[in-house]
This record gives structure tokens, C-alpha cells and sequence, in this order.
């Protein structure tokens, strides 16, 4: 029993923070935009285009000396 003197106020202090951080968050826009992140990861929005197969990203040819004098 004597630990509930303890225990409940510890609660409300943990609640009373915790509504605190949510209202902080709210105010300050975290919950604007909830579709942009879930669209992100279905939709790939990369620019660059897959290579050929084949293909390799490197050059065909070996690469020249330059120690002319």
C-alpha cells in the first residue's frame, strides 16, 4: 500500500509529461502531412536510369597514360 503513495503520483507526472510532448508536437507541425511519408516508400522517385544488361557502369576502354614528356 505504501508503495502506491509513490507509484501514482510518478503516473501522473509520466502522463502529464507525455500530453505535454504530444501538444508540443502538434503545435509544431508533426502531424501536418501523414500522406507524403506513407506514398514515399511505395513510389520510387529516382531520376536515374537502369543500366542496359549487360552493360557494365564503367568504360569499355582501358584507361590511357598520360606520362608524355
Amino acid at each position: 500500500m505504501e508503495s502506491l503513495y509513490f507509484l501514482v503520483p510518478c503516473a501522473l507526472i509520466f502522463i502529464a509529461i507525455a500530453i505535454k510532448v504530444f501538444f508540443w508536437a502538434i503545435n509544431n507541425g508533426q502531424y501536418d502531412n501523414l500522406d507524403t511519408e506513407a506514398h514515399r516508400i511505395l513510389f520510387d522517385a529516382d531520376d536515374t536510369k537502369p543500366s542496359a544488361p549487360g552493360k557494365t557502369s564503367g568504360s569499355a576502354e582501358p584507361p590511357s597514360d598520360n606520362t608524355s614528356v
